[in-house]
């Protein structure tokens, strides 16, 4: 019998949390990933903060998820946002493109420019990252760019993010960049191997591919009216305990996230998840 080719990873690595603009918590975001998708390896990349991610990180391992959870932060630069993927610390925000993925490689991790090229602030140009990739200090150099971000900010420039990896031999990555539960998995990256530390060799040998379908107007309509819902429980409950002075505040999306300051308690994050088995995707191997 011929034996069948292992199939390549999938992973999504830009995953946004209640803890920052996201919709969901990390329970139910672990609980998705689980039943709903075949993803091998995500990143929770919430804006500013790592706490949620590290949250998560402990809670797929503690439960023997499929998953793998990188920690990861979308960090605001004054060269638009960045993804620090698989850190050992939070970046520090709204310093310059280059000071920052100087900063993400100090911290172990991967420095990806999300949603680039795209004529608005929070994305890097491409005069910038042009400068950056010449820089004779390896540390400043993007180590990829996100060419496939499904999003109203990513969609219409596509085509152009991908010729400009291609033009600049960089490996073509993908996420789904969500803020909502079905969003999740509906963008990749495939990879040789599982792991994350399959991917970073994969980036580095550029030997991954994008794939996934863009976002439809209605639902990320909708995604935000549940993002003005939510800031409206967060102010509503910020009130509430500072009124009541009970140390609670809004929700963060961990065991520990309503306490002030939020920890994550491990403790009260042991009951395992179900495991069914993943849901085949008939498109996995597309490339858009």
């Amino acid at each position: 019998m011929t034996k069948q080719p292992a199939r390549p990873g999938r992973a999504d690595l830009h995953i946004h949390t209640i803890a920052s603009d996201g919709t969901a918590s990390v329970e139910a975001i672990l609980d998705h990933v689980e039943r709903q998708t075949d993803l091998d390896l995500i990143a929770i990349t919430d804006h500013e903060r790592i706490d949620a991610a590290v949250a998560g990180r402990t809670m797929a391992a503690d439960r023997g998820l499929r998953a793998e959870v990188m920690v990861g932060e979308e960090v605001t630069t004054l060269g638009g946002h960045l993804l620090a993927l698989g850190i050992d610390r939070p970046i520090r925000p709204y310093r310059s493109l280059r000071a920052t993925i100087a900063a993400v490689h100090e911290a172990g991790g991967l420095a990806i420019p999300a949603h680039p090229l795209v004529p608005y602030p929070l994305c890097a140009q491409g005069w910038v990252l042009r400068r950056l990739l010449d820089d004779p200090d390896p540390a400043v150099r993007p180590d990829t760019i996100e060419t496939f971000n499904p999003t109203t900010l990513g969609r219409p420039w596509h085509a152009r993010v991908t010729v400009f990896a291609d033009e600049h031999r960089l490996a073509h990555f993908g996420n789904s960049d969500a803020h909502a539960l079905a969003a999740i998995g509906t963008a990749w990256t495939t990879f040789p191997g599982r792991s994350a530390a399959d991917l970073r060799r994969a980036i580095a040998a550029c030997t991954t591919e994008h794939g996934g379908r863009f976002h439809p107007t209605v639902g990320q309509l909708g995604t935000f009216g549940e993002q003005l819902r939510k800031r409206g429980r967060d102010a509503r409950d910020e009130l509430r305990g500072r009124l009541l002075r009970d140390g609670t505040g809004r929700d963060h999306g961990y065991p520990g996230g309503r306490q002030r300051p939020p920890r994550f308690e491990p403790a009260a994050a042991q009951s395992p998840a179900p495991r069914p088995a993943p849901v085949s995707d008939p498109d996995r191997t597309a490339r858009s």
